[in-house]
């Protein structure tokens, strides 16, 4: 079954924390490790990938944390899915690196373009959706 890992539903809900609460200050990852329950050495690494990929952005000191670098209605669901899942296809050879080497059957294969128009739809739905409409 198509599912999202844990680390991208964390992400998710981390982005959606900072966007319900920063309120103009920033958010630190214990906030959101408390707040959610989450190994704080976990949301952090998930906070620096999102901020490699300018989604968050990251401010040091007393004062510091994190704040979204735009609007939550302004970064969409695929955005968050691509910072924190390299290869986030239904099947290994729909990626960009999908090829013979990844599936045997790979020439012969009777599902692959079927299965290539459901991942677009799926991609087209995570596009479509914000962090607001989330929220």
């Amino acid at each position: 079954m198509l599912k999202l890992s844990k680390k991208t539903e964390y992400a998710l809900m981390a982005v959606k924390y900072i966007a319900m609460n920063n309120g103009g200050n920033c958010i630190t990852a214990k906030e959101i490790s408390s707040g959610y329950k989450i190994s704080f050495e976990l949301v952090s690494k998930i906070l620096q990938q999102l901020t490699k990929f300018n989604l968050v952005q990251s401010f040091q000191g007393v004062k510091g944390g994190y704040t979204l670098t735009r609007s939550p209605n302004e970064i969409t669901l695929i955005e968050i899915i691509k910072a924190i899942e390299p290869n986030y296809y239904i099947t290994d050879c729909m990626g960009d690196t999908g090829s013979v080497n990844d599936c045997e059957h790979f020439d012969c294969c009777m599902i692959r373009s079927p299965l290539m128009k459901v991942q677009k739809q799926i991609e087209s739905i995570f596009k479509q959706t914000t962090i607001n409409e989330i929220i």
